[in-house]
């Protein structure tokens, strides 16, 4: 499965190319992957707090929270990783890809009880982009793409693409800008001191 992870990351990162293929061994996200793959062994066999502290390990050193009870499928990818979390129950399919600041999470203590299905389920072929966020035990249905800085809430059929609301630009007038400290001339200021 090692092999499988490193040739799946060349593909999918366009960095990775010629004599910067050996690279793919200094990212985050296949260490990720494969300490992750331990501690989850380790929690299902029950072992005690062994399976937490490698994965706390693995955060410390890659930046990447995944829980040891979350499962993880096959050729998964993490492009640049710092920040993404994956909650205890989530489910992770095959030939998913997750950006950094990727948030698989419960919606709360508070509504959420303990022992139950808290995360979601990421289908085959999902794509998540920067700062996607998926909250609760939601269905993310196989070959859809979750827009970077999305908000996920309920479940998304299959084949699906889901946005974030597009940022809007708006111009202003040049002198509502806000006041200078005094003492400080702005370029408009300077502008009119000139003769």
């Amino acid at each position: 499965m090692i092999f499988e992870d490193l040739r799946t990351a060349c593909r999918k990162d366009p960095a990775l190319h010629g004599v910067h293929v050996v690279e793919v061994l200094l990212y985050p996200g296949p260490w990720a992957i494969w300490s992750h793959r331990i501690a989850h062994l380790l929690y299902r066999l029950g072992v005690p707090l062994l399976p937490r502290l490698l994965s706390q390990f693995a955060r410390a050193l890659t930046g990447i929270e995944i829980h040891p009870g979350a499962v993880i499928g096959r050729r998964v990818f993490i492009d640049h990783g710092m920040g993404v979390v994956i909650g205890e129950t989530a489910v992770v399919g095959d030939d998913v890809m997750l950006y950094h600041r990727v948030t698989l999470g419960g919606t709360g203590w508070w509504t959420d009880p303990k022992g139950t299905k808290r995360h979601p389920t990421i289908g085959d072929r999902v794509v998540l982009g920067v700062g996607a966020t998926v909250l609760g035990p939601v269905h993310v249905g196989h070959d859809t793409m979750i827009g970077a800085h999305a908000l996920v809430l309920h479940d998304v059929p299959a084949h699906s693409r889901v946005h974030a609301a597009p940022a809007t630009a708006t111009t202003r007038p040049h002198r509502t800008s806000p006041a200078a400290p005094a003492g400080i001339l702005t370029p408009a200021d300077e502008k009119e001191a000139q003769p």
